[in-house]
């Protein structure tokens, strides 16, 4: 009799631990940590864009040109949407200087004269306990300035994929003209995430119908890619 006792006294237990398992709400996930920079000029083109950037490396750029007229036909650009990942390089620069400004929590703007400006800048933060922007138009901090320069060259990269793939469509013979400025703005360390484009670039270099210095630029941009992806 004590031997059924004690072993309906552990069903129960075991019932009722069970119970509360499977009664206990699942946790929410934390949010995944993100960094965001936003830019808008109205003369530059495009106007604006926005890069944002999570710790997982998934990554979207999103361009637009809100005040630029129509064209001829009375057609206005669309935003344009790219979803992509970032180098492991890029990825951990940007969350370690993000880090080192305190999550942008601060102004970090140069206000001891007015500067020509070259566009309205916000970097933003989020993660389950930090939520923090900070804007500028210039900044002679070197962390901001590292993060401005990197997000800008994800951007030059990008709107140069776009025109290329549009000039192989309808104008070869200014692939040339492009992938030139391209070569320009890689010595000059204005472009960065290269490998975005690298299929682009290598479809373009075994072009035959591509002039055969436009296919030489190419490639040497290509061999960059490939090398920065590396790294």
């Amino acid at each position: 009799m004590k031997l059924q006792f004690l072993f309906l006294g552990l069903s129960m237990l075991a019932f009722s631990a069970g119970a509360q398992v499977q009664s206990r709400a699942p946790l929410p996930d934390a949010p995944t940590p993100t960094v965001t920079y936003d830019v808008f000029w109205e003369a530059a083109t495009p106007q604006g864009y926005t890069i944002t950037v999570s710790q997982t490396g998934s990554a979207k750029y999103v361009s637009r040109n809100p005040t630029k007229p129509p064209d001829g036909n009375g057609q206005r650009d669309d935003d344009y949407e790219q979803e992509f990942t970032i180098s492991p390089a890029s990825r951990d620069k940007i969350f370690v200087l993000a880090q080192q400004l305190g999550y942008f929590n601060g102004d970090f703007a140069y206000r001891k004269h007015v500067v020509a400006t070259t566009g309205k800048k916000t970097l933003s933060y989020a993660d389950a306990v930090h939520n923090f922007q900070t804007q500028y138009d210039y900044s002679e901090n070197p962390a901001i300035e590292e993060l401005t320069s990197l997000f800008s060259g994800i951007s030059n990269t990008i709107e140069y994929g776009r025109r290329l793939q549009f000039k192989r469509r309808f104008d070869k013979l200014g692939l040339e003209a492009e992938l030139k400025g391209m070569e320009h703005m890689a010595e000059s360390q204005n472009l960065a995430e290269l490998q975005l484009i690298a299929p682009l670039l290598e479809n373009l270099a075994n072009d035959s119908s591509v002039l055969n210095i436009a296919r030489q630029r190419a490639r040497r941009l290509l061999a960059q890619a490939k090398v920065a992806n590396s790294n």
